[in-house]
């Protein structure tokens, strides 16, 4: 089994060589998240929203990674987003895990506004 090193080695020379592939981009970011190299997967991750905005998995990760950082108001903004086009591609499980994570980051700003 490969090194997540080895991986994200592997990873950046396929990026290389196709560096509009958001499928590779995507899946560099996410390794580089397990290697808590936040600044670099939220390029990747900023990058695949610019350049292929269906691309759906990207909006739960970069939301994920914007509440991760304190930066809610553009984490509930990636939900919110998300969520419409995952109803327009007609993708229920991932409208389910993007309302949920809307409900939970709307409950917390709420929280933050009482206090």
């Amino acid at each position: 089994m490969k090194s997540s090193r080895q991986k994200i080695r592997d990873l950046a020379a396929q990026l290389k060589e196709h560096p509009d592939d958001s499928f590779t981009k995507f899946a560099l970011a996410l390794e580089l998240l397990k290697k808590d190299d936040v600044k670099k997967a939220k390029v990747l991750f900023e990058s695949i929203l610019k350049q292929d905005p269906d691309y759906l998995g990207v909006y739960y990760h970069l939301g994920k990674l914007y509440e991760r950082t304190g930066r809610m108001k553009d984490a509930q903004q990636m939900f919110t987003d998300g969520l419409e086009i995952a109803k327009q591609q007609k993708n229920e499980r991932t409208a389910l895990e993007l309302k949920e994570a809307l409900e939970t980051i709307n409950i917390e700003l709420n929280d933050d506004s009482i206090s």
